[in-house]
């Protein structure tokens, strides 16, 4: 999940070079700790609020060769989700909001890439998948951009980062509770630092 950089990473040179090296079919990259989040963004009474969740685990591939056969599976538990004021944080996490604690786990599963004009994830890439929550599956669409530490070279794809950016409907999740203080559309923020399996 769920859920959001500058540098452009995949250009056709580094894409080559990385191709040609052995690596054409799909590689995994695993999360590394403490830089991968997924922020929420929403409306109390008017005033913006944000929350974050840990991502807890992700299958993530790349595909040189091939970036739309690349894949993501990410799933967090929402019993640690936080927001800037403990209220909002416990009436977000109460049964008739997101009901952590009968559906703790969120998960988004990829099903589609849908690449920039230059078959780039740099330019205005699309991920079309399926979110999971409240125990309830629906298609979500979030913007996708990958990118590479700024001084890397071209080739070097061991790191990766990954932000990701969509709304949502709660009620279409049944998280229905607060309607006259909480607006119904949540902007999800996600981002990550990857690293490729030795």
């Amino acid at each position: 999940m769920s859920l959001l950089i500058s540098r452009r990473l995949l250009v056709a040179s580094g894409l080559a070079a990385w191709a040609t090296s052995g690596f054409a079919a799909p590689r995994r990259y695993d999360l590394v700790p403490g830089r991968s989040r997924v922020a929420f963004i929403f409306n109390v009474s008017g005033t913006q609020q944000t929350g974050t969740v840990p991502v807890q685990s992700a299958d993530i591939r790349v595909d040189p060769g091939n970036l739309a056969a690349s894949s993501a599976n990410v799933t967090s538990d929402i019993r640690f989700a936080k927001t800037g004021m403990l209220f909002v944080t416990q009436a977000l996490l109460s049964a008739s909001v997101l009901d952590a604690e009968t559906y703790p786990l969120v998960q988004y599963e990829s099903t589609k890439i849908i690449l920039g004009q230059s078959g780039r994830i740099s330019e205005g890439a699309r991920i079309d998948g399926r979110l999971t929550l409240r125990g309830i599956t629906r298609p979500l669409q979030l913007a996708a951009t990958l990118t590479r530490p700024a001084g890397s070279a071209a080739n070097d794809l061991s790191i990766l980062n990954i932000q990701l950016n969509g709304t949502l409907s709660r009620r279409a999740f049944g998280a229905v509770g607060y309607p006259k203080l909480v607006d119904d559309p949540v902007n999800l923020d996600i981002r990550a630092e990857i690293r490729a399996r030795g």
